[in-house]
């Protein structure tokens, strides 16, 4: 836990893909004062597959800037109007309630409706089988998976014009790879994947995805969770291998079945992409989890009155994977001058960093460090939110390719396995 007031390093990361060459490290002070309670409301059912919630209101306040800071003066703060219903498929609890809620339709005029999908894989599959018709206004891909879901045409172009705010990006999180020019996506934020787990059940250090693989089929079997993802199962294979998870090596592939399938699943408990809930109630005692989603663990352990000294994130070595998640319009959006107004106003700085501070993932915003300091001084947990350059040298960008399919299937038999 980083103490009050002791620096804390931040790092944008010039490429996803290649070598970082190029680091920016910040500091803020101010940092996490102790502790408080994260909210576990709004974002939904996290049966991500079936989860919907209808979302609204009539009260709240503008998330516009305030006018008085010389920081904020130096960005675009556009608020655009638009009407009517707008609606979101996207992963589960990545948004502040009152951004897709009262401050929605106080700021932006519409009520949204939010659904959730636990994979792009699930994502891509539902938007395919609609053929232009899902009723989607906004979905939330990460950044491998664009060129293909462009290729389907699942997604519709941007009218820039209308997202004059996208210049609070920082550079470096836009013309990524998968959408060099950004007439496709634009970055909601970033961040990686390590594990949760209580200490007083699993005692010995917990520093890498061998340790996870171990204990799960040891102190944990029968009481760990992995996300609900093929990528990310596997990658815990290779990453504990030192095996890059974008192999398309068939032997590589077949090490993998073999260890997962007949070895390791097993011992799974549950596949789960937010397993954040499941662990305040006492269900898992050893989990896979996103960043984010374990800054939000501890704050439901927090929440039910639990010890959150017995729990403990890491972020394992020697590699794990960094992602970034972009708003995008699909195909046959029915509100598609809503859709352009919220993301907008998302990429106003006050909102971006309210938002971060429910999520606890990285925004991409221009100066994040000056914002966070003058925005949300008494942030949470910062450690979890923001890597060091050391950390980030040891993340991997994901890719689809030819190993897609039998990931797939590898992630198909382990559950299989897992269920019997």
């Amino acid at each position: 836990m980083t103490k009050p007031n002791e620096p804390l390093k931040m790092l944008a990361p010039e490429s996803f893909r290649h070598a970082i060459s190029r680091r920016a490290l910040f500091q803020i002070g101010g940092a996490a004062a102790g502790l408080a309670i994260i909210s576990a409301c709004g974002g939904g059912d996290d049966d991500a597959d079936s989860g919907s919630s209808d979302t609204g209101g009539s009260s709240g306040t503008s998330g516009g800037s305030s006018g008085g800071s010389d920081l904020l003066s130096q960005y675009s703060n556009v608020v655009n109007k638009a009407s009517g219903n707008l609606a979101m498929f996207t992963w589960g609890e990545y948004n502040d309630p009152e951004i897709i809620g009262s401050l929605a339709e106080s700021s932006v005029g519409v009520t949204m409706k939010v659904d959730y999908y636990p994979s792009n894989e699930d994502l891509i599959t539902k938007l395919s089988a609609a053929n232009g018709n899902s009723g989607f206004d906004i979905v939330v891909p990460t950044g491998a998976y664009i060129p293909q879901m462009i290729e389907k045409g699942l997604l519709q172009k941007f009218d820039k014009a209308l997202l004059p705010n996208m210049v609070n990006v920082d550079p470096l999180y836009m013309a990524r790879d998968w959408d060099p020019t950004n007439d496709y996506s634009v970055c909601k934020n970033w961040g990686s994947t390590g594990f949760f787990y209580n200490t007083t059940k699993i005692t010995r250090p917990m520093a890498t995805w061998q340790d996870f693989l171990d204990a799960c089929m040891n102190e944990a079997s029968g009481d760990c969770s992995v996300l609900d993802t093929a990528p990310n199962l596997c990658g815990a294979y290779f990453w504990a291998n030192g095996i890059n998870w974008t192999t398309e090596d068939p032997a590589d592939l077949d090490a993998c079945e073999a260890y997962m399938v007949d070895q390791f699943a097993q011992h799974i408990k549950a596949f789960d992409s937010y397993p954040s809930t499941a662990i305040a109630e006492g269900q898992f005692s050893l989990s896979m989890i996103w960043n984010g989603d374990g800054r939000a663990a501890y704050g439901r352990l927090l929440d039910g009155g639990l010890n959150v000294d017995e729990w403990k994130w890491v972020l394992p070595g020697p590699a794990t994977e960094i992602w970034m998640d972009n708003y995008c319009i699909p195909t046959g959006a029915p509100n598609p001058e809503a859709a352009h107004a919220w993301i907008n106003w998302l990429l106003t700085p006050e909102v971006s960093i309210k938002d971060l501070a429910f999520h606890g993932y990285h925004s991409g915003m221009k100066n994040i460090d000056q914002l966070i300091a003058e925005l949300a001084p008494d942030l949470t947990y910062p450690e979890i939110i923001f890597f060091t350059d050391e950390q980030v040298a040891t993340m991997q960008t994901g890719a689809v390719n030819s190993a897609q399919d039998r990931l797939v299937e590898i992630y198909d038999k382990v559950k299989a396995k897992a269920a019997g």
